[in-house]
């Protein structure tokens, strides 16, 4: 009986698999351990799904409807945070109503006098609101009948558009670095300094076609915006010097170069005494949307048209994935070759360039067509609070600059018809920010069930 032949008699000993970093000296590179853990990932969370809509598949549709409506996900939080952020507006009209106040005294004697008059305080308020902002059914109704002009009917919602479309790209703008892994509040500078930028090319030509002088001065308000919006990236990438602490001083900065510039003999209206640049040619301002006497421009239109692009563009191209994977792992990012420094960088100056275009957008829709030392208002911190109710996405940052937007343009109806402040805007903005940025709180009041974790979860600046 012949014995097996042992190891060196001729036999080859059967070699050990390569591994990442073994002793064989075989190794995998980290690019390709990288994809390998994210086609693993990506193929569990696919098989997830997979289960997940077999089993509601299953399930009367009325039934999946509850439960979506009782999971705290994204949508749900956000709706509810509007909700509680009404009702915490109505109890501020009540008690900020000396009358109702009064009905409050007496109310287990009479408590149907405190609710009726509660009642009549909040929806005189809201509904005034709406009227400012959507449209007035009253005018409606007479338009229809022929006894009220169009220009009435479509003010409120041309108001609307007028506030939305700077809102739309500074929240874009903030998004934008959120989804990035950076806090880019500097917005506010960047809308600033594209204001002037678009202001410099509005009136420094003359005599050219609009389809050549809009884009121009449209050039130089993103210009403007991107270079002091890459003035922090490129020191965080250089250095690792904070982008909010730099973009915070820039936003001062950037207020102060703009008193400097207008008060330039270059810049400065000769025919005014104030502080007021001259104003951007006729062919530089955006075509009327609905008509010449409503404040409503193509802006809006433009300012939608660069969020689906940036929709587009943050979920196909290489350059929105290379932002995605460094915002939601910068050191995966690392080891699979990608320039985190330089992403950063470069994702301030595309923040930057739309923030300037809002600055543009402001300046080419007011009144003056001019800078003045407030012509960018809160624009820049306003997107901040319309990028968190809009999760940094862009179809959501669209909606929530509308809400914001008709918000600002119902508050004057609201106080010349209720005598609510203009205030109460900012306070209810306020609000829905707070129960966005606790979405603990918002389950733990509706009694929400947990929400699956997906991979698309919004990805915050890291530290903040």
């Amino acid at each position: 009986m012949t014995n097996p032949p042992a190891k060196g008699d001729g036999v080859p000993a059967e070699e050990p698999a390569p591994t990442a970093g073994g002793d064989n000296g075989l190794t995998v590179p980290p690019a390709e351990q990288f994809e390998a853990a994210m086609e693993d990932e990506a193929a569990e969370q696919a098989v997830a799904v997979e289960e997940t809509a077999a089993v509601t598949r299953r399930k009367p549709w009325i039934l999946r409807a509850a439960i979506y409506l009782t999971t705290a996900n994204q949508v749900m939080v956000t709706v509810y945070s509007l909700i509680l952020a009404a009702v915490v507006g109505a109890i501020l009209i009540i008690v900020s109503d000396p009358y109702v106040r009064s009905t409050w005294g007496y109310f287990f004697s009479q408590p149907g006098d405190a609710l009726s008059a509660s009642w009549d305080a909040v929806a005189t308020a809201y509904g005034a609101l709406f009227r400012g902002a959507v449209v007035d059914p009253d005018k409606l109704n007479r338009w229809f009948y022929g006894m009220a002009d169009l220009d009435a009917v479509l003010r409120p919602i041309a108001t609307t558009f007028n506030y939305s479309a700077p809102l739309i790209f500074t929240g874009m703008a903030v998004a934008l670095a959120f989804r990035s892994g950076l806090f880019n509040i500097g917005a506010q500078g960047q809308a600033v300094v594209g204001a002037i930028g678009a202001a410099i090319v509005g009136f420094s030509f003359t005599g050219l076609p609009t389809i050549v002088h809009l884009p121009l001065t449209l050039l130089g308000g993103l210009v403007g915006g991107a270079i002091w919006g890459a003035i922090p990236g490129v020191l965080k990438a250089l250095t690792g010097a904070h982008e909010v602490i730099i973009s915070i001083m820039l936003n001062y900065i950037g207020g102060y170069l703009l008193l400097w510039v207008i008060s330039t003999k270059f810049v400065h209206s000769p025919d005014r005494t104030d502080a007021i640049s001259k104003p951007a040619s006729e062919s530089a301002l955006f075509p009327s949307l609905f008509g010449a006497g409503l404040p409503a421009n193509w802006g809006i239109v433009l300012a939608v048209v660069v969020a689906a692009g940036m929709s587009w563009f943050l979920a196909r191209s290489s350059l929105g994935f290379r932002f995605r994977t460094v915002g939601a792992n910068p050191a995966a990012a690392k080891t699979a070759g990608m320039g985190v420094a330089g992403t950063y960088a470069t994702a301030m100056a595309f923040g930057g360039g739309l923030a300037g275009l809002g600055g543009a957008t402001i300046l080419l829709g007011s009144t003056s067509h001019a800078l003045t030392p407030s012509v960018a208002g809160t624009i820049g911190f306003d997107g901040i609070t319309v990028a968190l109710l809009g999760r940094a996405k862009p179809l959501g940052v669209v909606f929530s600059a509308l809400l914001f937007g008709a918000m600002q343009a119902g508050a004057s109806t609201m106080q010349t018809v209720a005598q609510i402040p203009v205030d109460m805007v900012t306070v209810l903005q306020a609000v829905i920010v707070i129960f966005i940025a606790a979405p603990a709180l918002v389950k733990g009041i509706f009694h929400l069930r947990e929400a699956k974790v997906s991979g698309q979860e919004l990805s915050m600046a890291k530290g903040w």
